[in-house]
């Protein structure tokens, strides 16, 4: 094993870059804007020579590298290919990542993962669940994310589509449309957007109901917030939420049966309130044997993309 690797983990906005060991230790990171005009004709090449200049800053040759993993926002095939056009990154997509960027960096090795199995890989490697060799790992944000590692290994799927929890059916008579087209998604009641539009539609159906929320705008957080100062609405918001949500992690630990379930993304922040009760119906839900997974926040933040995309690199 050679001395170091580079980890990328590609946004719309900016893509996160760290700088690592390969036994893990996080040396550098620093972000790159990730420059969408064109369909991103110039990511790669971006990425490229930012990686060339941090090894001319700090006098690495290629032959020090192990390699460069990075996580994009959209399903891979064998840990190389983007088969579709990424929504958030300017109609980039459709190539293999691994060959193009690899020949960008002199014939350095590289591996592709989708980003939120890779922010699973991370967490299992040197997160909340290191030592684990099964995990699962949902992230709570703008969306619904999620991560699926079996024995070491990231489940990408025949399709890429592995650990796509956020699109799990769990309304089959839902109206209204979630962002992938379909209807009932996971996504569209225990992510922070699902949050506040559940809580809205709550304020609707219950007009006479005090609630500190009424006439205000407000996030995910204030709803959490409201629910854990003893406001009654939003604590039934609340409660649906987590039921929704301890419903579809029962599925998939009757599935995949993980060590762990993390739970990650900005609403995961919202602690014990979240955490008490998404625990108790968890149980409620789920097949005898894997009634006492443990449900845990993921740690390393924002950094759990880089770390993993180098664990794609280092393996085992």
């Amino acid at each position: 094993m050679k001395e170091y690797a580079f980890g990328i983990d590609l946004g719309g906005t900016t893509a996160k870059v760290g700088l690592f060991t390969t036994s893990g230790a996080l040396l550098e990171k620093w972000e790159v804007p990730t420059d969408t005009s064109n369909a991103g004709e110039h990511i790669l090449e971006n990425l490229a020579d930012a990686i060339h200049a941090k090894m001319a800053e700090k006098e690495i040759s290629s032959e020090q590298v192990e390699g460069v993993g990075i996580g994009v926002p959209g399903p891979v095939l064998d840990s190389r290919v983007v088969p579709i056009i990424c929504a958030n990154l300017g109609g980039w997509g459709e190539r293999n990542v691994s060959a193009q960027l690899s020949g960008l960096l002199d014939g350095m090795k590289v591996l592709v993962g989708n980003d939120a199995n890779v922010a699973a890989l991370g967490e299992i490697w040197m997160g909340t669940a290191k030592g684990c060799r099964s995990a699962v790992m949902v992230t709570l944000g703008t969306g619904v994310g999620g991560g699926v590692i079996v024995n070491g290994k990231v489940i990408d799927g025949t399709h890429g589509a592995g650990g796509e929890i956020g699109h799990i059916t769990v309304n089959r008579h839902e109206t209204a449309a979630c962002g992938c087209g379909k209807h009932g998604c996971l996504e569209q009641y225990s992510s922070a957007t699902g949050v506040v539009r559940c809580m809205k539609k709550l304020l609707d159906e219950n007009p006479d109901a005090d609630c500190v929320l009424r006439g205000k705008d407000f996030e995910a957080k204030d709803v959490f917030d409201a629910a854990r100062s003893g406001d009654a609405l939003a604590a039934r918001e609340v409660d649906e939420m987590t039921d929704t949500l301890g419903m579809a992690l029962a599925s998939i630990a009757s599935t995949t049966d993980p060590e762990m379930f993390l739970i990650g993304g900005g609403v995961a922040r919202a602690g014990d309130v979240l955490f008490d009760p998404l625990v108790e119906h968890f149980k409620t839900y789920a097949f005898k044997s894997c009634r006492e997974t443990p449900i845990k926040a993921a740690s390393l933040g924002n950094d759990a993309g880089i770390y993993g995309a180098v664990r794609l690199i280092v393996g085992e």
